[in-house]
């Protein structure tokens, strides 16, 4: 894939983490049509990176992302609409076959095969909250904030959050955060499930860093792979359904060289050497 030039991100790769890192720090990392096309065409080239095993997506400055950019909204509610962004930034990350309910503008992050894992330095605002949630997994600092804000400026539940959201806090606490769109702290969301771990500031990067190497250097990316597509997919399918699909991947498992080395490497008591997909 072709690597052009980020305007908004910054994109780097220690092997075997790819960063993405949302960077416009003076508007507190406020989402634009750019960005967006930025980071999916950096999802993509992680995806296709075999050196690549986990994603991390977090924010430059004191904010993870404040939300659709104001001037972009103010637009909008003046009857225009941005432009799309530059032909090099065309991606298609994610694979296709999960169907069409995971391919849609954000949602196609439950399609990537690969773990992403949300480092939410700090404020986390509107659209970035159900953009946040379709990561794998979050991790909080301290000082995170976060609010849907969409009732507070004539909105409605953006980006499918309506479906996300109910399913990480519960209908109660879901309705609680969209209706009221008031200002969480990062305990809270924590105590209600939003993120699974808050941790001191200046501890979030280098323990989600540590997280994602433990995942890299112990776990199979085809097995983590297969099991992301499960957790999605079977948050749809019955409960027949999703025991029927299990049974057919766990068999079709052994034949994978990922099992013959997770039993020996246990048994020679070594780290494993998954191939990487």
């Amino acid at each position: 894939m072709a690597e052009p030039s980020y305007e908004q991100i910054q994109y780097d790769v220690v092997d075997p983490i790819a960063t993405i890192t949302l960077d416009r720090p003076e508007f507190l990392n406020a989402w634009t049509d750019r960005m967006g096309a930025e980071v999916k065409h950096a999802l993509a080239r992680a995806e296709d990176d075999p050196d690549v095993v986990v994603i991390v997506i977090t924010g430059a400055g004191r904010g993870f992302c404040a939300g659709a950019d104001l001037k972009a909204l103010q637009q909008i509610s003046d009857g225009q609409r941005s432009g799309g962004a530059a032909d090099e930034l065309a991606a298609d990350p994610g694979d296709p076959s999960m169907g069409e309910s995971f391919r849609g503008t954000y949602t196609y992050l439950t399609s990537i095969r690969k773990p992403i894992l949300a480092a939410i330095n700090g404020p986390c605002a509107g659209m970035a909250v159900p953009i946040s949630l379709f990561c794998d997994m979050r991790f909080a600092s301290d000082r995170a904030v976060f609010t849907t804000a969409f009732s507070r400026r004539g909105l409605i539940a953006e980006w499918a959050i309506s479906w996300i959201l109910p399913r990480l806090v519960g209908p109660a606490h879901a309705m609680d955060l969209l209706l009221s769109a008031r200002k969480i702290d990062a305990h809270e969301a924590e105590r209600i499930g939003l993120v699974n771990r808050t941790l001191p500031h200046d501890e979030l990067l280098p323990t989600v860093q540590a997280y994602a190497r433990d995942l890299a250097e112990n776990c199979s990316p085809a097995s983590m792979s297969i099991m992301k597509r499960q957790v999605y997919q079977h948050l749809t399918a019955s409960l027949g359904e999703a025991h029927g699909d299990a049974v057919r991947l766990m068999f079709e498992s052994f034949d994978r060289p990922d099992f013959k080395e997770g039993v020996q490497s246990f048994l020679e008591r070594r780290p494993p050497r998954f191939p990487r997909v």
